[in-house]
């Protein structure tokens, strides 16, 4: 099956949009099959503020209507505790509440960007998509992350390059409390680094510590900016550490 034959067949749909490569594939290529969809964005202290712009911006470009639902994650106690599973917890609060809009708005199938690269094994995200009935088109019709990225730049989208880009949550050890001050304070230091031109990178709590990944390609501009880093660093982290194994 290719996505024009599962748009043929699902003419009517809700996405669940992320602002990413993924998902803003699966918009094009549901307007492009010429089928009845919206996009659903949840805003949630995960997700930092560029996620949204993005989605903003793709939504604007394929002239699509955007929903924006706002969820608070924090507000669950397992979710800000943290276990091994807060994904699954996670993904069923916020496709609940995507389901439950879009239903309202007429819409009863909900799809989500999962594509065929995507290791499913025991991935608590992917069992919460699974209770909930959401199905993944990228995934049905074979199609790996390097080919979505291939056909996204064909179609002419901005997200074809995006890096992959996980919750603001994955930051935090598994287990520690997460705050709203911590993911705060991981987003204005990522933030920062993008600024500088980094990319692909990630800052991770460790104790009070940040701890900074990045490519190896990057490694040495990091070096070269390390005063600068430092100084905007810790006016959130006690201390700010170097990550030597590169990013991968």
């Amino acid at each position: 099956m290719n996505l024009s034959a599962f748009f043929k067949e699902n003419p009517k749909a809700a996405v669940a949009f992320s602002g990413g490569v993924d998902s803003a594939y699966l918009l094009y290529a549901a307007k492009a099959a010429g089928a009845d969809v919206r996009a659903y964005y949840v805003k949630s202290p995960f997700q930092p503020q560029f996620e949204m712009e993005d989605a903003k911006r793709l939504c604007g470009e394929l002239d699509m209507e955007l929903t924006t639902l706002t969820v608070d994650v924090l507000a669950d106690r397992v979710v800000r505790e943290n276990p091994a599973d807060r994904c699954y917890h996670c993904k069923r609060k916020i496709f609940t509440t995507i389901a439950e809009s879009a239903a309202a708005d007429g819409y009863t199938l909900l799809l989500d960007g999962t594509n065929a690269s995507d290791e499913e094994g025991d991935r608590p995200g992917m069992r919460a998509l699974k209770e909930l009935s959401v199905r993944s088109p990228l995934r049905e019709c074979g199609l790996s992350k390097e080919e979505i990225r291939g056909l996204s730049k064909e179609a002419g989208l901005f997200t074809w390059e995006k890096p992959a880009y996980a919750c603001l949550a994955t930051r935090i050890p598994m287990g520690e409390e997460i705050t709203a001050e911590k993911l705060k304070s991981t987003e204005a230091a990522e933030d920062f680094l993008l600024s500088l031109g980094f990319t692909d990178f990630r800052v991770r709590r460790f104790g009070e510590a940040a701890r900074l990944q990045f490519p190896a390609s990057q490694l040495g501009r990091a070096l070269e900016k390390r005063e600068e880093i430092v100084r905007e660093l810790k006016r959130y982290y006690k201390a700010v550490l170097l990550d030597m194994e590169a990013r991968t």
